[in-house]
């Protein structure tokens, strides 16, 4: 096989475009991964500023215990040879702040379920209720495909055309309760009568048995990803911009990278958006009016601002943990998320922020006695767009003074909430949808794919199969999002293509997942 030549290329080194790349080169393939940035991993990147480490995209994963989901993949692809995690406070992984409420989420479905009830014994049936239907949505969830379907699951199937908003509105009342069972929105991004209710309680479900941080940061993922891509045989090429997918007679056979290099492939595999897959590296000349007619309806997820901070405070003396930090003005989340589509927080002081400390959950990261944190809220791309033309580093200083505002009503923000850090900030810097687009090459920055509306979930999103023969999708625009999300889709691709089921993919028998206790 010549050098040009490989069974499968992969266009994007996320974690669905990794999974799917070991996989296949596992399986015996020649696997090609093409990333355009300088740094693998995608969202699971980290990065370096003034000295201090960052990684905006992996706060929290679950489903690690051995036994569950994500530690069986990680085991079957031998990547947890390479790997360790720290959990996050047991006691209080989530702290929820709804004006001056205050609620810690617990490790333990069972622990979480006593925690509400004895914070709202009035709501115990509805509490007890809700959550054996997160259950059966779950159950559901893991038998359908295989069409066996528990008769005594039906009655929860009405909720797969519901928004997770109306869920958990059905069966409590209390406007703080509903708050908290809400209050892991910032995953999806979504206002909650948005989003599919299959979304807003997989993503319960997923942390029922607590959280857990990267010992290292985020880009120990795609290293360990790397490293056994390498061990098979495969190959990994960064600072590779795919500029298209050469379609012939409605069959993808290959890319053309940066330099106009072109590599051909039976299979070819697209961690990136539809906007970018479809629109910009095949062209709508070679799509169905259907397809065309889809992507121009395409709703795609809402963007971040993300402040990145070096405090120097002694945050644990002051009471604060591993633990994430979501702050809400109030108890309205879907007034909240639904400015989050807009460009309020902008302009305005923002009405909630997610905090984390990652010194707090990886101390070895710790400086000269410095933390770092992230935070973030939710905007959209459209108050950046009159600078994306410009060159990264080297935009106008109306757009660096533009950052700088924003940065200070965050801070303000956190001063509420954090009193002192103002005047502790060692080094502060943002990142706006601008450098989302960059760095992860995502339609407007957008931080989870598509949307997870219900119209866009299921048959109505995007599948792993393509209308082009031997194109395939994955990442955060088809299935699922979020890491473990992601890398589910990434199996399912290698899966299609080698026309097995994903548990034949995890063979490699590595070692369980190491976890320790981060404090």
């Amino acid at each position: 096989m010549s050098s040009n030549k490989y069974d499968s290329i992969v266009v994007g080194s996320g974690a669905g475009g990794l999974t799917a790349a070991v996989a296949l080169a596992q399986a015996g393939q020649k696997v090609l991964v093409c990333e355009q940035h300088f740094a693998p991993g995608g969202w699971t990147q980290s990065f370096t500023l003034d000295g201090y480490r960052f990684s905006p995209g992996v706060h929290y994963i679950g489903g690690l215990n051995p036994g569950e989901y994500l530690s069986q993949i990680f085991r079957g692809l031998g990547v947890s040879q390479d790997l360790e995690f720290l959990e996050l406070n047991p006691d209080s992984f989530d702290h929820i702040f709804i004006g001056d409420e205050r609620f810690d989420i617990p490790k333990g479905k069972e622990k979480y379920i006593d925690r509400l009830i004895t914070r709202f014994p009035d709501e115990f049936n509805g509490i007890k209720k809700l959550f054996k239907t997160i259950d059966d949505i779950g159950s559901l969830m893991r038998t359908l495909p295989h069409g066996k379907i528990p008769f005594s699951k039906l009655g929860s199937i009405k909720w797969f055309w519901k928004s997770g908003g109306a869920l958990i509105n059905h069966y409590v009342k209390d406007p703080i309760l509903r708050a908290i069972l809400l209050s892991q929105s910032g995953d999806h991004g979504l206002p909650p009568s948005k989003v599919s209710s299959l979304v807003q309680t997989g993503i319960m479900r997923h942390y029922f048995n607590g959280g857990y941080y990267p010992r290292g940061g985020a880009y120990v993922l795609p290293r360990a990803f790397i490293r056994a891509l390498k061990r098979s045989g495969g190959e990994i090429r960064l600072s590779t911009p795919v500029n298209k997918i050469i379609i012939e007679n409605d069959v993808a056979v290959g890319v053309e990278i940066g330099d106009g290099e072109k590599l051909y492939a039976k299979n070819i595999i697209s961690n990136t958006d539809p906007e970018t897959t479809f629109n910009k590296m095949i062209g709508a000349e070679h799509l169905t009016n259907k397809l065309n007619k889809k992507l121009n309806k395409v709703r795609y997820s809402t963007s971040s601002l993300s402040l990145f901070l070096a405090v120097d405070l002694d945050l644990k003396s002051m009471g604060y943990d591993s633990g994430n930090y979501w702050y809400y003005d109030h108890s309205d989340l879907d007034k909240i998320y639904s400015l989050g589509q807009t460009d309020y927080a902008v302009y305005n002081s923002p009405p909630a922020m997610f905090m984390t400390i990652t010194t707090l959950k990886d101390p070895s990261k710790m400086k000269n006695g410095v933390h770092t944190i992230e935070a973030f809220c939710f905007a959209n791309h459209t108050a950046f767009d009159k600078w994306k033309n410009e060159p990264v580093g080297e935009r106008s200083a109306d757009y660096y003074k533009f950052k700088a505002e924003i940065m200070e009503r965050m801070l303000n923000f956190l001063e509420n909430h954090v009193p002192g850090i103002k005047k502790s900030v060692v080094f502060k810097d943002l990142a706006t949808p601008l450098t989302n687009a960059h760095y992860i090459n995502s339609h407007n920055g957008n931080i989870y794919g598509t949307d997870k509306i219900k119209k866009q979930m299921g048959p109505f999103g995007f599948n792993t199969k393509t209308e082009i023969q031997n194109l395939y999708l994955c990442g955060a625009s088809t299935l699922s999002h979020g890491v473990a999300g992601v890398i589910g889709t990434g199996l399912r691709a290698a899966a299609t293509i080698l026309n097995c089921k994903t548990k034949d993919l995890l063979k490699q028998n590595g070692p369980e997942v190491k976890i320790s206790y981060s404090e």
